[in-house]
């Protein structure tokens, strides 16, 4: 009898265990893929649905850095420290890796202008990337597309009230995978490897056309992820993402992609999976 009291015990014990790691689990996986942003909280407690930018990673760490970032962390520090065009870029590393690439180069092409054209099922919407005002987000980006970064992905999180934004750029949203708006999936947390400082910050504003830099909530957490602006939603965001392309055309592609509005609800973050899928089946950069 007092084995049996003992074994049930131990399983008892093991059952505890595992309810905590699981709960664990899902609190790391909540904080990585959600960020605070003090405007955004704002909003929130106007129209009582959280409208954030959710972003790679809230529990990234750096090679050489804190094992969490805060998100009550200042958003602007640092961001406008470097002139414009930066002739030097840092980039440092960051996780999860959503698909491996080598980091862009140091030295930027800041004299040079680009044009990059996503190239999706819905067709083909064009940008015109701001070298001179956020030259190492540019660098990035460019780095990004000519290596094949975004190819085959689909954009995962669509807000349609307060912030009208259509956010991609994360390979963990693959082309062909179901998007449920799951808690504790990979979506929306991850980061090419690196992530790097904002820019362009001073002023910024946030009208239809914008092309910003999602993310962790502070000035040196951006990696691949990006959101396209489809109406005015400067204020229900602080300037705390690098604005650093405009839409050139084909912005009609993605307003009619929020008029179907999400399939399915991101109970964390407010908005959603897009109803219409939007695939990213390659992006092609010009120099103009």
């Amino acid at each position: 009898m007092a084995g049996k009291n003992e074994r049930q015990r131990r399983q008892a014990r093991e059952k505890h265990r595992r309810q905590q790691e699981q709960r664990l689990a899902r609190q790391r996986q909540v904080r990585r893929r959600f960020a605070i942003g003090t405007l955004a909280v704002l909003v929130v407690a106007a129209v009582g649905t959280l409208l954030l930018i959710f972003l790679p990673g809230g529990s990234a760490k750096k090679a050489s850095a804190s094992p969490s970032k805060s998100p009550s962390a200042s958003p602007t520090a640092t961001a406008t420290d470097v002139a414009e065009p930066a002739h030097h870029c840092s980039y440092a590393a960051a996780t999860p890796v959503a698909k491996k690439v080598s980091f862009p180069p140091a030295t930027p092409d800041y004299t040079d202008s680009y044009q990059a054209t996503l190239n999706t099922n819905q067709g083909k919407i064009t940008f015109n990337l701001l070298n001179d005002k956020a030259t190492c987000t540019v660098n990035s980006f460019v780095h990004l597309a000519e290596t094949g970064y975004f190819d085959n992905t689909q954009c995962h999180r669509l807000l349609t009230s307060g912030i009208y934004v259509l956010q991609c750029g994360d390979p963990y949203a693959t082309a062909t995978a179901k998007l449920d708006c799951s808690a504790t999936g990979k979506v929306g947390t991850g980061t090419p490897g690196y992530d790097f400082a904002s820019e362009n910050l001073k002023g910024a504003k946030y009208p239809a056309g914008t092309v910003a830099m999602a993310n962790e909530g502070s000035a040196t957490t951006n990696g691949s992820q990006f959101f396209i602006v489809f109406k005015d939603s400067t204020s229900g965001l602080t300037a705390s993402y690098t604005p650093f392309a405009t839409v050139s055309s084909g912005l009609g592609i993605v307003q009619n992609v929020a008029k179907d509005g999400y399939s399915c609800q991101y109970a964390q973050s407010g908005g959603g999976a897009p109803k219409k899928k939007v695939i990213i089946d390659s992006v092609t950069i010009k120099k103009t």
